[in-house]
């Protein structure tokens, strides 16, 4: 008999672990100190922010690599493509703007590499000066797409649920990035 009211009482515990509600489990975060009150949700998004963004910097520089154009930053892979985005010819501010980094040095030294490396083009216009991608610059790009279907998302499952998802998570991050730029400007005040 003691036996049976123990296996119950542990079946009791494990069917309250199963119905547990998602805010009663402990966060995954990488500093408790930043998890406590009612920014613990937001400590674990940072978490896996983090994570996720380390990932996705080490997959992209590795994937040039794979194309075959060796010591790459995530920031040259970026304003590669994004340079290459459209067939549009594009300005330093502009570029600096639409990938949201601040310091218009770190995306001229990424154009310098570029250009240096035979994949990126200049023209001056007045003052201006635009950047395109060259037929080098776009071919990388292709054979950059081309590896990414094979190896990224050939991994996605495809449906309509996984394409609404990341629609809505897409949605979510721009939401957040606007959070997060303003509190860096009010954080400035401090």
């Amino acid at each position: 008999m003691p036996k049976e009211k123990s296996s119950r009482a542990g079946s009791a515990t494990s069917a309250v672990r199963m119905n547990a509600s998602p805010t009663a489990r402990e966060p995954i975060v990488s500093s408790s100190h930043l998890a406590s009150g009612r920014s613990s949700e937001l400590s674990e998004f940072e978490f896996g922010l983090i994570v996720a963004s380390n990932a996705f910097n080490r997959w992209a520089v590795r994937c040039i690599a794979a194309v075959g154009v060796k010591d790459m930053t995530i920031t040259d892979v970026l304003v590669l493509h994004h340079v290459n985005h459209r067939a549009r010819e594009k300005r330093l501010g502009d570029i600096a703007f639409i990938l949201n980094i601040e310091d218009t040095h770190i995306v001229n030294y990424s154009l310098k590499k570029l250009q240096s490396l035979g994949l990126v083009k200049t023209e001056r216009r007045g003052k201006e000066v635009l950047y395109s991608t060259n037929d080098e610059g776009q071919a990388v790009c292709q054979r950059y797409h081309e590896i990414r279907e094979q190896v990224l998302v050939s991994g996605l499952a495809g449906d309509g649920t996984e394409t609404f998802e990341l629609s809505e998570l897409a949605r979510f991050l721009r939401i957040l990035s606007g959070l997060y730029d303003q509190a860096a400007r009010s954080a400035t005040s401090f």
